[in-house]
């Protein structure tokens, strides 16, 4: 067992209801039914009180199939039992292979559970049918309590007094910042949902503060999304994936129809995830397929020593991208190097002529920064930043911000630089912008950047849609 619960956990009240989460992971040893094949076509079905509530997919000719299918359901109480029934999938009747039972009553609260449920059946005279892996989990909520949205707007803070300065982070601060994952999520269709009256369907999915909100559809029985978007994993980062479907009716508002969350931590590597997750009881199903990769490219390091200069690393970059390589990982398309050395006549914030400048380096949805330098309007950072490509026509963006205590940062000046024009290995001092680009600002940025691409996967990528730019918060998401 694993995810302890926490300290504050409470006791329920007969008012609240609770939320089975399981995640039917895999079978082992099951019973032969097709005796020519020597196999059988195995699916599992979850009942309660008789009723079904999931019916897995089939997996044919496996003994030892592996489903890797995660789904929820609600429930008044935990008074009963819910029933696991595997069968063997024929074109007329389905052979019974099997079946076992989970007490919801002995599961402890807000707490993971790995069972390994052994399969019998009392009229079959085989001794060992096999076993089912299952991880299952048993929430409770308030069901007297009308929930708001998860996503809220950030409200704005007013009349705040002059906050501390913040000194530079120490260095494992900046790893933090690097992500050690991605994860790819599709968002599928809806199952059941409701269709009465006018109005539209939407999800929302957050991590941390990475934020993605779907399209929105009219309200529909199986409404058909077939979007797809990454969110980045970081270390330090032990949140869950949540995600809330909504229903907008004019001016009515939104109403939520459902909420859950993803352990992002407990996914394996490189294994596509299917989610079936039971909403709102009345408001039908969500699908959608969650997958985690491991993220390579992303690196902070001091000027004196960034990633390109040492030959051998550079030499396994470039085998990476080259072109007899380019059947292997199409969706890494290349290698970005900025190294951040220091700006110039940046404008002064403080009373006394000074600011506390640091700077954000933004390629797509991939975001790092470094130290903040305190009391100068010409910092010296000396970083150096690596990035992933996976569009050859996006743009790095260059922001400099200034500390502004725990209140929202004041941007000094910005440039974007298009992938395409970087002039490798070349020094160059950039004359600084506002927000929108178009007007100048005051004082000057000097970088070194470094482009290495295969020219292949690039052309590929080119007639795959753009991705999305995510909503994040915080301007700077130094985790503190």
């Amino acid at each position: 067992d694993i995810l302890l619960p926490g300290p504050d956990v409470q006791t329920p009240s007969p008012f609240q209801r609770y939320l089975l989460s399981i995640n039917l992971k895999y079978g082992r040893n099951l019973v032969v039914r097709n005796r020519r094949s020597a196999t059988s076509d195995p699916y599992v079905k979850f009942k309660l009180e008789g009723k079904q509530f999931y019916k897995s997919k089939v997996v044919y000719k496996d003994l030892n199939p592996r489903w890797n299918e995660s789904f929820s359901h609600p429930l008044r109480d935990r008074d009963h039992d819910v029933e696991l029934r595997v069968y063997d999938k024929n074109l007329t009747a389905d052979d019974f292979m099997g079946s076992s039972t989970i007490s919801l009553k002995d599961l402890e609260l807000h707490k993971t559970h790995e069972l390994e449920l052994c399969l019998e059946d009392p009229k079959s005279k085989e001794d060992d049918m096999g076993v089912i892996a299952v991880e299952v989990r048993l929430l409770f909520r308030d069901a007297t309590v009308k929930r708001g949205p998860r996503f809220r707007p950030k409200k704005k803070q007013q009349n705040q007094g002059p906050t501390p300065r913040t000194s530079d982070p120490p260095k494992n601060q900046l790893k933090n910042q690097m992500w050690t994952g991605v994860l790819h999520i599709t968002l599928v269709e809806g199952q059941d949902l409701p269709q009465y009256g006018q109005g539209d369907v939407y999800v929302r999915f957050r991590l941390g503060d990475q934020k993605y909100k779907s399209k929105n559809l009219c309200i529909q029985p199986n409404p058909q999304w077939r979007e797809q978007f990454d969110f980045n994993q970081f270390e330090d980062i032990q949140e869950p994936l949540q995600v809330e479907v909504f229903s907008k009716r004019g001016r009515k508002g939104t109403e939520s129809w459902g909420m859950f969350e993803v352990d992002v931590l407990r996914l394996p590597l490189n294994e596509r995830q299917l989610y079936t997750h039971v909403l709102d009881p009345g408001k039908g199903k969500l699908v959608f397929l969650v997958t985690l990769r491991p993220c390579w490219g992303v690196s902070i390091s001091d000027t004196d020593n960034p990633t390109l200069v040492n030959q051998d690393e550079r030499d396994s970059v470039m085998e990476r991208f080259s072109l007899k390589n380019t059947h292997q990982r199409l969706h890494e398309v290349g290698f970005l190097q900025v190294s951040v050395l220091k700006a110039n006549d940046l404008p002064a914030t403080d009373i006394n002529g000074k600011s506390n400048p640091f700077c954000v380096i933004e390629l797509g949805n991939c975001k790092l920064q470094t130290h903040t330098v305190n009391r100068t309007v010409n910092p010296e950072w000396n970083k150096t930043f690596t990035f992933p490509i996976k569009d050859i026509h996006d743009v790095v963006e260059v922001t400099v911000f200034d500390e502004n205590g725990d209140r929202c940062p004041n941007l000094l000046g910005k440039i974007a630089i298009p992938l395409l024009t970087v002039q490798d290995g070349q020094q160059v001092c950039l004359l600084l912008k506002k927000e929108d680009l178009g007007r100048p600002s005051k004082g000057t940025i000097t970088l070194v950047l470094e482009v290495i691409y295969n020219n292949v996967r690039a052309g590929v990528r080119t007639f795959q849609p753009k991705e999305k730019k995510l909503i994040e918060e915080n301007q700077k998401f130094n985790k503190k």
